[in-house]
């Protein structure tokens, strides 16, 4: 830091803390899922933070999938894993998607447009997988095809990947990964079917794949369910020449560890 900055860094803090201050009275701090009255903004109640089932160690390696039990052995896997090895090489999430906390904020940030949501749920996202982008080179969000992008105007995994990437310093490429091909939505489909309705739909451009070669990449998205997406994705990036993939997002489904 420069003398220059230093000296002016009580008065930079000073304003950023005015700042905070109108916005406090402008929009006063409310819980992001029930919205009462908090103490800061971008917080949970007491009552709404018991509502989201964090997920927090024992889980599986590979799926991030929380075990029941503490079975004193570190670096297992669940049987899910070992049964459907993903195309990824680990994934980490914040919490279980069937809270109902979870997946309030969930569906509020994707289809609600509660953009204001990204920034809390970056940072979540930013210590939840504080492993993996120790570890890596690059973020890159899983991307929406053009034609939804239009309708949606946004792609919240993109916006969730910025606040990750201020937060760990990982250098973020939003554009490594395109969706080249319009595919049907995947609520409702078989295991099979969303597999092959994501075959072939993402690609590196050529022109991002020296960005991508030899490099270790957090692919981010909000939530992780049967897993077709990520590694659709996680395929393309290692065909385009990654060295591993790994997968961060908000929440995931949970069946049984």
């Amino acid at each position: 830091m420069s003398a220059a900055r230093s000296a002016l860094q009580p008065l930079f803090d000073l304003a950023r803390r005015a700042g905070g201050a109108l916005v406090d009275v402008i929009y006063p701090p409310a819980c992001l899922v029930c919205r009462r009255a908090i103490a800061e903004q971008g917080g949970l109640c007491p009552a709404c933070w018991r509502e989201i089932a964090f997920i927090e160690r024992p889980f599986c390696e590979r799926l991030g999938v929380p075990f029941e039990r503490d079975l004193g052995q570190p670096g297992l896997i669940s049987l899910e894993a070992a049964a459907h090895p993903p195309v990824f090489a680990r994934a980490r999430a914040v919490a279980r998607y069937d809270s109902d906390g979870a997946r309030a904020l969930a569906y509020r940030l994707k289809y609600r447009d509660w953009l204001e949501l990204a920034e809390p749920i970056g940072r979540w996202m930013a210590r939840a997988g504080a492993e993996l982008l120790a570890e890596s080179d690059l973020i890159a969000p899983v991307p929406l095809h053009r034609r939804r992008l239009f309708t949606r105007q946004f792609n919240q995994s993109a916006a969730l990947a910025q606040v990750i990437a201020r937060e760990s310093g990982v250098p973020l490429d939003s554009f490594a990964l395109v969706l080249v091909k319009a595919t049907r939505p995947q609520v409702g489909l078989s295991r099979a079917q969303r597999g092959a309705n994501l075959s072939g739909a993402f690609k590196v451009t050529p022109e991002r794949a020296a960005a991508v070669r030899g490099r270790r990449i957090v692919l981010v998205d909000d939530v992780l369910t049967t897993g077709a997406t990520a590694n659709a994705a996680a395929r393309a990036l290692l065909r385009a020449g990654a060295t591993q993939v790994d997968l961060l997002v908000f929440a995931r489904a949970v069946t049984s560890a």
